[in-house]
């Protein structure tokens, strides 16, 4: 079938209901191994088009697929994204009204549905079995299909039944689709899924959008700031270890008159819709959130994503960092680390903690990757290098020039072999049996009760770093940890003992190299200054509140009218007829039908000088 269908005729389907002009890499691949019904697994980073690759073959086909989608908010919204389209979907889920499955069910009975979305324990009901049967299908999609292997940084156990999808329907093709998968996952998923034969496209990773900054944490609060500072008015979202991190970050912020919620999966469902769709809405800018936000939120002009601690593996950072800027327009991703993170992880695995770290499993892959992570933490590399190359791809640019690394924001490292002899010492004059915040205490010369009654006023390291503040003296302690200097014991209350390694620094027979407790000023960065060439900001800003009062009208998130590269393409080429209105990125007909009048009139009234 494929092969009747010429490149022309995709493009038309594509510019008819997204407003497409032309394809992204490897995703005309990925349609014709659809239409094909070959089996395939496509890997395209977030915001690089993989939804595309399963809605538009069954459009030309005339057939009904399945998408196999994780979460409720993630089918909603993409079902919601292609009915404004015009395009013909519907979703099923545990939390629509017996109404609205009424209707869906009579849409799909019907024959002219043709994308079905459903979660894949739904798979599996007499319901399925029967318009199985009736009506057959021709494909499956599974979205996010790392979610299916051991290997992958968000697994889940439900996954592993679609491995008998190829058994109970033998004439329907299997097409995995994921944002971040090395080539271990890659093959896990092909395996599990038995895919046959399959058509594997694995596209660029690198998000050049994407500014990558990693600052050493020393206050937290102070620093998060700082970044939204950056972003008044913007979509942010700040990533925690921790249920009570989040809530604690949301109140300091809330407080300082910065709306900002907080999400995590402990919370009543109720609440997490709420707030979920708060986020959607434009009604609230920043969400303070744990792993379990992020998945199912279709937000696209996301301009910032901060991690309030580093997260436990370079997937889960990717996954993160990469639900910022996926309108294609610049984006700020902020990791605020402290070797402090890595310990913290490595107790949490150790002790089976029930924090939202991933389900760890028999391979008990998590120290292995959150040792990547620690090493992509450090200074000296590029990060868009680093990032690429981890996921098995050549970077080819000298500089990227969108990263700290390479924006030269990063300071040098400074000799700090005595500040370490300091501290070493008093870890060893101390009885290597405390913890970091009492020898802090010690070589600042706190007058505690605890430490007079040990006597360690009186030891030779008492008071001798009094000039540093606790927080930076904290961060050179847990430095001197994540070089190997300093060891930690496991348990609820960790001790800090000295390594083989350290003997030589109190010798005098090595240096060591440590970050100083400073940062370069944030430099604004080409990707920032080309988004935005040619674009009237007013206009931009006038435009974007049109849409926000369309959208409540239309009880539809703002995205669904029309996303921020539209508007940024429209206030720059400021169209005013419709045919001009159709050359604008991301405007289609049905588009253009429902919201082109009342945008052109809006811009004849900007021209004209008028509110």
């Amino acid at each position: 079938m494929s092969a009747d269908i010429a490149l022309p005729k995709i493009i038309d389907e594509v510019r008819r209901y997204w407003g497409y002009g032309q394809l992204r890499p490897l995703q005309e691949e990925a349609i014709r191994a659809g239409l094909e019904q070959q089996d395939s697994l496509v890997v395209l980073p977030t915001g690089g088009g993989k939804s595309l690759c399963y809605q538009v073959p069954p459009l030309l086909s005339g057939r009904t697929d399945i998408v196999i989608s994780p979460l409720i908010s993630l089918m909603k919204d993409q079902v919601d994204g292609l009915q404004g389209n015009g395009y013909p979907a519907a979703a099923l889920h545990s939390a629509m009204s017996a109404s609205q499955r009424r209707d869906a069910e009579a849409f799909i009975a019907s024959g002219r549905c043709r994308l079905i979305f459903m979660a894949p324990e739904r798979l599996f009901t007499p319901w399925f079995a029967g318009i199985s049967q009736r009506m057959p299908i021709g494909a499956f999609a599974i979205d996010e299909a790392h979610c299916i292997s051991h290997w992958g940084h968000d697994f889940r156990p439900e996954y592993r039944r679609l491995a008998i999808l190829k058994q109970r329907f033998p004439g329907a093709s299997l097409h995995a689709y994921t944002a971040t998968a090395t080539e271990r996952v890659r093959q896990d998923i092909i395996d599990q899924l038995q895919l046959r034969d399959p058509k594997v496209l694995v596209g660029w990773f690198d998000r050049p959008n994407l500014i990558y900054r990693i600052i050493y944490r020393q206050n937290l609060k102070k620093q998060v700031e700082e970044v939204l500072d950056r972003h008044r008015g913007e979509a942010v979202i700040i990533y925690c270890i921790s249920r009570d991190d989040t809530e604690r970050l949301a109140a300091s912020l809330t407080a300082k008159n910065i709306q900002a919620a907080y999400y995590h999966a402990g919370m009543p469902a109720e609440e997490r819709r709420k707030t979920q769709e708060a986020f959607i809405n434009e009604a609230c800018d920043v969400i303070v959130a744990t792993v379990a936000f992020g998945m199912g939120i279709d937000r696209s002009d996301v301009r910032c994503v901060i991690h309030a601690a580093m997260p436990q593996s370079i997937e889960h950072y990717q996954q993160e960092t990469g639900r910022a800027g996926r309108d294609g327009l610049e984006a700020e991703c902020v990791l605020l680390y402290s070797p402090a993170d890595v310990l913290r992880w490595r107790s949490l695995f150790e002790r089976g903690s029930e924090e939202e770290a991933y389900g760890e499993t028999a391979e008990n892959p998590g120290l292995e990757l959150l040792n990547h992570m620690r090493s992509f933490s450090a200074p000296g590399r590029c990060r868009h290098r680093m990032l690429t190359e981890y996921f098995g791809q050549s970077y080819p640019k000298e500089s990227c020039k969108a990263c700290d690394v390479c924006l030269e924001e990063v300071e040098d490292l400074v000799n700090g072999t005595t500040q370490a002899q300091m501290i070493l010492s008093c870890v060893v004059r101390t009885g290597q049996r405390f913890g970091a915040a009492h020898i802090v205490d010690v070589l600042r010369g706190a007058e505690t009760a605890r430490i007079k009654s040990l006597r360690h006023d009186e030891l030779s390291t008492f008071g001798l770093m009094k000039d540093v503040s606790k927080t930076n003296l904290l961060s050179l302690v847990y430095q001197l940890v994540d070089q190997d200097l300093v060891g930690r014991t496991v348990g609820q209350y960790p001790t800090l003992y000295l390594t083989p390694e350290a003997g030589a620094v109190l010798k005098g027979g090595r240096q060591v190299w440590l970050l100083p407790m400073k940062k370069k000023k944030v430099k604004r960065t080409a990707i920032e200054q080309e988004s935005w060439a040619g674009v009237d900001r007013a206009l931009f800003d006038r435009l974007r509140g049109l849409r926000s009062r369309l959208a409540r009208e239309r009880g539809v998130p703002p995205y669904v009218v029309f996303n921020d590269a539209t508007l940024r393409d429209m206030a720059r080429q400021i169209p005013r007829t419709s045919d001009a209105m159709l050359a604008v990125h991301g405007i289609g007909e049905k588009k253009l039908a429902d919201y082109g009048e009342i945008f052109l009139q809006e811009m004849e009234a900007y021209r004209d000088g008028l509110p």
